[in-house]
């Protein structure tokens, strides 16, 4: 589910502008002299080693997270905890964020021929109740996975921008972006048809096992009331997954290092570059899915690459955005991976636009801080 835009743009841009702003990229830079680290049972912290500055833009940052909803939130800096906020175990709803690990559990099975991103639905014999349109059902795998399919039927969930979409029939396969759950539920069904194997075991398999995941339920049935059909107009249900902080930085982690754990190549690093690149630049999603200024889309994951982004840290950063304050968010030029949660369902929300204006460039700047002083 994703809540869109109620609570977004208008009132915040400025204010987004000018924080973002003050993150202009100056390099080079260094990291922590004793390389990259990767977690084993539990995370290793590096918080010792942060600066003075790095200690203050920390409490800065705890101050603006006191003052909402955020419950939980994790700053991880070439594989150690920099910041950590709240009760970093603790499961919950991660909502749309979960469309994002959807694409982090395609790559194994595009890589080895399973399935194909030029399969049309036709192909896959996929369809939905009262039918798709012959125009529709030309969609491909590809298509779905860049919400271009042109496909408007009616999804199981609500929450995306379903509402803005055209006339079904109206547009080709992959001429038009729309965020639109039908597609992202359609890719889960695609996925569980051609591997014969249901998604949360996929996910238990191929990324909470060699991951290490600390919170996962690996019980075979353990999410079965998390499979969710709300408005029962589509065959192609919404399979929620709940996550801990700490587990998302895992995710968050295993895709700055382009799929390799250790040394294990869990995705291929070639999938990981194709779902992080731009197919929609984030004009065209501002006139036709709209959300946050500066975010491009790729595969299932947003990019940061319009203004405010541009020249800044994280120009090119991409992450998974769900609703209610559910970020992965992922910072190659600084090695960094920043999760954010609030728990959901409650009265808890921390909206898109507070996250991406206040709490990441604050996030950001406990990092620089601490670079700043060790060079």
């Amino acid at each position: 589910m994703f809540v869109w835009m109620r609570r977004m743009m208008p009132c915040r841009l400025p204010l987004f502008t000018t924080i973002v702003a003050g993150l202009v990229w100056s390099a080079p830079m260094l990291l922590t002299a004793t390389g990259p680290a990767y977690p084993g049972a539990v995370w290793e912290s590096d918080r010792e080693a942060t600066s003075a500055a790095g200690r203050l833009r920390a409490d800065e940052l705890t101050q603006t997270l006191r003052a909402g909803d955020t419950s939980a939130m994790m700053v991880i800096v070439d594989g150690r905890v920099r910041f950590t906020y709240g009760d970093v175990a603790e499961v919950s709803y991660i909502a749309s964020a979960r469309k994002s690990v959807v694409a982090m559990l395609y790559g194994k099975y595009v890589e080895n021929g399973t399935i194909h991103l030029r399969s049309t639905l036709r192909d896959l014999g996929i369809d939905d109740r009262g039918g798709l349109l012959p125009v529709e059902r030309d969609a491909t795998v590809g298509d779905l996975l860049a919400a271009r399919s042109g496909v408007y039927h009616a999804a199981a969930n609500a929450g995306d921008a379903s509402a803005k979409a055209p006339a079904r029939g109206s547009v080709r396969p992959g001429e038009y972006f729309l965020y639109n759950n039908w597609d992202f539920n359609a890719l889960e069904t695609i996925l569980e048809r051609s591997t014969g194997r249901a998604i949360y075991d996929l996910f238990t398999d191929d990324l909470a096992v060699p991951l290490r995941l600390q919170d996962w339920d690996r019980r075979p049935g353990a999410y079965a009331t998390a499979i969710r059909n709300d408005t029962g107009a589509s065959d192609f249900p919404a399979h929620h997954l709940v996550l801990s902080t700490r587990d998302m930085a895992r995710l968050g982690y295993l895709m700055l290092r382009r799929g390799r754990w250790l040394d294990r190549q869990i995705m291929p690093a070639s999938w990981v570059g194709r779902i992080s690149t731009v197919v929609t630049p984030a004009e065209q999603v501002a006139r036709t899915s709209p959300f946050v200024q500066g975010l491009a889309y790729g595969n299932l994951w947003w990019i940061l690459s319009g203004p405010p982004f541009l020249g800044t840290p994280l120009e090119a950063a991409f992450t998974a955005s769900g609703a209610y304050g559910q970020f992965i968010t992922v910072v190659p030029k600084l090695k960094t991976v920043v999760i954010h949660k609030t728990v959901a369902p409650s009265a808890k929300n921390v909206p898109a636009d507070v996250y991406f204006s206040r709490i990441l460039p604050q996030a950001i700047a406990v990092v620089r801080s601490s670079q700043h002083d060790a060079r």
